[in-house]
């Protein structure tokens, strides 16, 4: 399986705490590429995607199509988390680059770093 930052994988978020975003579903995936090729680091950082719209930029839109989703979804930027590679159960799409773009600010936004 060739994982690529932007790419909408299917992963496995349990066990969670708290308000954490649970159980089977899909995210973007938003880890360097050296880091997610590099064998030496078995994590990978994603953004879990919702159906339910958010408001802001902390919950981009991400269209249906190229990005292998079936409805128009949304990220959640406030629940970025990383996790080991074996979460990801299967690959559904690419997102745009301008979908890509507007996660990157949103996480700009959220970490503090723009």
């Amino acid at each position: 399986m060739s994982l690529e930052r932007g790419t909408v994988v299917l992963v496995d978020l349990e066990p969670t705490v708290g308000h954490e975003q649970r159980g089977l579903r899909p995210a973007v995936l938003v880890s360097d590429p050296a880091v997610i090729k590099d064998q030496r680091f078995p994590l990978i950082c994603v953004v879990p995607i919702t159906a339910t719209a958010g408001e802001g930029a902390l919950y981009p839109e991400i269209s249906k199509g190229p990005s292998g989703l079936r409805s128009t979804s949304y990220a959640m930027i406030d629940q970025l988390r990383s996790i080991d590679k074996r979460r990801v159960r299967r690959l559904y799409g690419q997102l745009s680059e301008r979908e890509l773009w507007t996660i990157d600010s949103g996480l700009l936004l959220y970490l503090g770093l723009g």
